[in-house]
């Protein structure tokens, strides 16, 4: 898709065949710096976002099955996840740096300047997929058999953008996955996992919804380079209407699995936080204003995480009776 001969498609032939991302100084310093560089390649902090989730997930399970929480689960758990979303996004990063070299926003990422090699992302993404699978054995055989099935979509999202003008959704099917494999990571089973599946959809739409505004930004940019996108399609006015419509249907999501599994007020105290975020994250955002997007990305959706599995917890611990 991109033209050959321009500097930024320089820039990355250079990266794609540089053996490291520099030569100075020692061995060790070096091996120290291309990781501290990949991790900043797969924006490692993130991981905030989808976590709270899995945990919520992965909590409400135990409190059904038992009552007790089983920090070994949960710690593969934690593994699991971090491992699936740096494979996620370091191949979303490789197989997307000829289109971010074309993108001003993005052109500064690491494998368009150089400062991660290709054999250093794919490295990275290898031991990241190995990592993710190897949590899923140690946690129970469903887990093993139904994990190649839970990498698809974060392996053709990145291609998504290239033949439909809704990538977003098949994020939000790669979101999904998280709270859903959390739960049958406790329970080893399909049975009784309604309430899990019902989350997924929740968090799916979320961070869907949320990556219909996020597109915006490079609406422009899209229809110049033939990337496919909502906002590029349809224009910024529809895809930010979506939006709405996606996190509307988020919040009843949430509203519904709080019924479902039997949250008391604390849940709704984090709930009432929520709407007034995702009301914050709408009204900052509109067509011809879109220089508060990043704000709406950190404060919000960061927000939405935390704030939701900080009182589904004490709602757990308080109401009822999860043990540790």
């Amino acid at each position: 898709m991109a033209d050959e001969g321009t500097p930024r498609d320089l820039a990355v032939s250079v990266a794609d065949s540089s053996p490291s991302a520099g030569t100075a100084g020692s061995g060790s310093a070096r091996s120290r710096g291309r990781v501290g560089a990949f991790l900043r390649l797969v924006a490692i902090e993130h991981s905030v976002f989808a976590l709270p989730f899995a945990y919520l997930s992965a909590l409400t399970a135990m409190q059904v099955h038992g009552g007790h929480v089983r920090w070994g689960e949960l710690l593969l758990i934690t593994v699991a996840m971090v491992g699936a979303r740096t494979f996620a996004m370091a191949a979303n990063r490789i197989l997307d740096r000829r289109i971010d070299a074309r993108n001003p926003r993005t052109a500064n990422r690491e494998l368009v300047t150089g400062a991660v090699s290709l054999r250093t992302a794919w490295t990275g993404a290898a031991v990241a997929l190995v990592v993710f699978l190897a949590a899923a054995a140690l946690l129970n055989p469903l887990c093993l058999v139904l994990a190649p099935l839970a990498v698809v979509p974060l392996v053709v999202y990145p291609y998504g953008k290239r033949f439909t003008n809704w990538p977003h959704a098949i994020l939000a099917i790669a979101q999904a996955v998280g709270p859903v494999g959390a739960w049958l990571a406790v329970t080893g089973t399909l049975a009784g996992s309604w309430p899990a599946w019902l989350l997924g959809a929740a968090v799916g739409l979320w961070i869907g919804g949320f990556d219909l505004i996020y597109a915006c930004q490079d609406a422009d940019v899209d229809r110049r380079i033939g990337v496919h996108s909502v906002p590029a399609r349809y224009g910024l006015r529809f895809a930010l209407h979506a939006s709405t419509v996606a996190h509307v249907v988020t919040f009843a999501l949430f509203l519904w699995f709080g019924v479902l599994v039997g949250f008391g007020w604390l849940w709704w105290i984090g709930l009432a936080l929520t709407a007034l975020a995702f009301g914050y994250q709408h009204l900052v955002v509109s067509p011809t204003d879109l220089s508060k997007v990043n704000r709406a990305f950190f404060t919000a959706n960061g927000f939405v995480g935390i704030a939701l599995f900080v009182f589904a917890v004490l709602d757990l611990v308080i109401r009822l009776g999860l043990r540790g």
